[in-house]
């Protein structure tokens, strides 16, 4: 398993508000930037989405992927969304997670992220990649909950 890019910024609002924009994740072309479709296909037992197909459009990597995803929240809107590639025409590996916690009177959320893809690509560059892909999905979802 390869390094993961993790990163952290704090959102001011509570853990719930959080978690509905990262869980609904049909308006995520609207607030995503390189997310041009995100389709639930399945639900878990819990009736969260389980398995979502997304294509992206980052200029240079274009992809349709699907990930599933794993709900860890025991207290509520305080836990861990993980989730793993399911299947994709250009990545080996994407797995990643957001953690939420009470900071104050808002969200710390930490995201952290681990992508290999099927082209070659040296390490310095993926974790450019991964680091400029975590540093955005922070500040748009920043963006999206308080705005």
């Amino acid at each position: 398993m390869s390094d993961r890019t993790e990163a952290s910024v704090v959102i001011e609002a509570a853990p719930h508000a959080v978690l509905a924009v990262i869980a609904d994740f049909g308006a995520y072309p609207a607030w995503a930037q390189e997310v041009r479709e995100a389709t639930v296909l399945g639900e878990g037992p819990d009736h969260r989405p389980e398995l979502v197909r997304f294509t992206l459009d980052a200029g240079i990597l274009k992809d349709t992927y699907t990930l599933r995803y794993v709900w860890q929240f025991p207290d509520g809107a305080v836990g861990d969304l993980t989730w793993s590639l399911v299947d994709s025409t250009v990545l080996n590996t994407m797995n990643g997670a957001y953690r939420l916690r009470p900071h104050g009177t808002g969200t710390e959320v930490t995201y952290a992220l681990e992508v290999d893809l099927k082209v070659p690509l040296l390490g310095m560059l993926r974790r450019r990649a991964e680091r400029s892909v975590v540093g955005t999905a922070l500040t748009a979802l920043r963006k999206r909950v308080e705005g």
